[in-house]
């Protein structure tokens, strides 16, 4: 009997609407929030002149950029997992995504600060 064979299959069933599509706008919030950061870490490289320190512009535009795929991929994942839990009756899972930009939100401002008042 192989193992594919004896897992039982979870019941699911169709949960309210409104539920439905309060999930989907929280999707949308964080493919905002990723555009958002993909724009800024676009306009950091493009826009923002050199810094006395060679790279530092690179770096906070890198570091925006992989901050707008982890909300991307994540914005997703929680998704699926929240419509997954909602057809189930399972609690809501727990995100992680939160954490993520704050931490490196605080880490782009906090050398931003840095630089700007290294540049005076």
């Amino acid at each position: 009997m192989s193992s594919s064979s004896s897992r039982t299959a979870v019941p699911e069933e169709e949960p309210d609407y409104r539920f439905t599509l309060a999930n989907e706008r929280t999707f949308l919030a964080w493919m905002r929030t990723a555009l958002a950061l993909l724009a800024a870490g676009v306009a950091v490289v493009q826009l923002v002149p050199e810094f006395s320190v060679a790279a530092v512009r690179i770096g906070v535009g890198v570091t925006l950029g992989v901050l707008s795929v982890v909300m991307s991929v994540g914005g997703t994942w929680r998704w699926y997992a929240t419509q997954r839990a909602m057809r189930r009756g399972h609690p809501l899972p727990r995100t992680w995504l939160t954490w993520i930009l704050g931490g490196g939100l605080m880490l782009v401002a906090a050398l931003a600060v840095v630089l700007l008042l290294g540049e005076h």
